[in-house]
């Protein structure tokens, strides 16, 4: 089931409300659980509409997994721990970009001077793409010579061709055909041989979530979310605080949901600050909270079965990302690179490269950034420890960090109680198991942020799942 707006119903409600676009509704009381984008997006549209959202936030901040920090480095550094870019593919979340006149940059993917380094040996990526056996992988005959991003472009032409032919109507076919399958499987299924599938996983970042749903994959490529992206100048969460102005007096900081319930005719929310328990009645609500934080509340009024389900099952995926200050920009001034990212088999796996922070002289690289299982071992480390281990990874890429290098820090997000994980991310079926049943409202009861969209893991699906919701609010009796 696709939502029943199109994304330009969306871009509509951006541009000119939801009353204007959908006609005046029955003002109401709404409360909203969770101030991530989703959650300020409901608000905000809501009370455009002439309703009164009440927005409870156990944080004492705004938005959830889009997280700045500034803290540890020196003024004018930050670095993304969450959303770090923005396809300009994601047209709602453009359009809120624009709306606020938010300043953005070119955010460097790929970069042919960054390195890959893979099995003690270091090469450029322009070479590897030109000679791909200097990395060393066992490949079958027939693949020699060849990259495994040629020859994944080659696997996902059929489908490509598909949507090309039939546009969104493809979808359901290539749903029913390929869900079942995870990415390791679609390639097996291709005739790839193991040492093409792990030069795969390997150089397109995706070793650790080979055994998620193709489907995760192939959306963000068939959709072109990598191509072409931006960043936010000043940092992603100007995002977030661009609602503020609008929104502050309707949002309640450090106010923990530890209970819900509702009768016929309105819903309670029970939340938890310092001071004490209080509770907060609405005609409906928006739960934006991730389902691993939802497993921990209780619901008075239990929900359906298949929700229930959806709540344990659906997966979530780890992520840890490590940040190093430095002294100077060594991978600029020395090697020449800049921006995009370096890949290693080592256990950083992924190395990116700012393009923000040049005025100051230093720089705040992301030393590691990975997923899954990768993630979850540097969350089982010390947070010093990882700090430690990830200078000597970096050091055997880049020789001068150990001489650069200044301040660091660490994110777990699977280890962080607000959150219970990094993203929604289907295991193979999920889609077709689960995702109706994440996406419907219980009763009175409504439910968004990007776990109840398919733009799993970025700021276009919070915003989408939470103008939909607000939509279905604001039509209600």
């Amino acid at each position: 089931m696709q939502s029943a707006h199109s994304i330009q119903d969306y871009l509509d409600v951006v541009k000119q409300g939801i009353a204007k676009k959908f006609g005046d509704g029955k003002p109401k009381r709404v409360v909203i659980v969770g101030a991530g984008l989703a959650g300020l997006s409901a608000g905000y549209e809501l009370r455009r509409a002439g309703h009164t959202p009440i927005i409870l936030e156990a944080q004492h901040r705004v938005g959830g997994r889009v997280h700045t920090l500034r803290d540890p480095f020196t003024e004018g550094l930050y670095a993304e721990v969450g959303a770090m870019r923005i396809p300009r593919a994601h047209t709602l979340t453009m359009s809120y970009v624009e709306k606020f006149g938010l300043k953005t940059n070119d955010f460097t993917m790929d970069n042919p001077n960054a390195y890959h380094y893979m099995g003690g040996r270091k090469v450029r990526a322009s070479e590897a793409a030109n000679d791909p056996s200097l990395l060393g992988f066992d490949v079958s005959e027939k693949e020699k010579g060849k990259t495994a991003g040629k020859m994944y472009e080659a696997a996902l032409k059929p489908l490509l061709d598909l949507l090309e032919r039939d546009g969104d109507r493809a979808w359901d076919e290539i749903i029913s055909k390929y869900d079942q399958y995870s990415t390791r499987e679609f390639l097996e299924l291709n005739g790839w041989s193991e040492g093409m599938i792990e030069m795969f996983g390997l150089l397109a970042n995706q070793e650790s979530v080979m055994n998620s749903s193709f489907l995760e994959l192939f959306r963000e490529d068939s959709g072109n979310y990598y191509t072409n992206m931006i960043e936010l100048e000043g940092g992603t969460d100007r995002l977030p605080h661009a609602f503020l102005p609008e929104l502050k007096d309707n949002i309640r900081f450090g106010a923990k949901m530890i209970a819900m319930d509702q009768s016929p005719t309105d819903v309670t929310i029970h939340y938890q600050t310092q001071a004490g328990r209080f509770e907060e009645k609405g005609d409906y609500a928006i739960i934006t909270v991730p389902f691993p934080v939802l497993r921990h509340v209780e619901i008075l009024k239990p929900f359906a079965r298949a929700k229930n389900r959806a709540i344990r099952q659906l997966h979530y995926d780890a992520s840890a990302k490590i940040l190093f200050q430095c002294k100077r920009r060594f991978w600029e001034e020395d090697d020449g690179i800049f921006g995009g990212g370096t890949m290693t088999d080592l256990p950083i796996r992924n190395l990116y490269y700012p393009d923000h922070g040049r005025e100051t002289g230093r720089g705040v690289i992301l030393a590691s950034y990975t997923w899954s299982e990768d993630a979850q071992r540097w969350g089982s480390l010390k947070p010093d420890d990882r700090i430690a281990q990830a200078l000597d990874d970096v050091a055997e890429i880049h020789p001068q960090i150990t001489k650069e290098f200044e301040v660091g820090t660490s994110w777990m997000w699977h280890d962080d109680e607000f959150a219970g994980g990094a993203f929604a991310l289907f295991d193979p079926g999920q889609q077709t198991l689960l995702h109706d049943e994440i996406v419907k409202p219980e009763g009175r009861i409504h439910f968004a942020g990007e776990h109840a969209s398919l733009y799993h893991a970025w700021i276009q699906g919070a915003f989408e799942s939470g103008l939909r919701a607000a939509i279905a609010i604001h039509q209600s009796p």
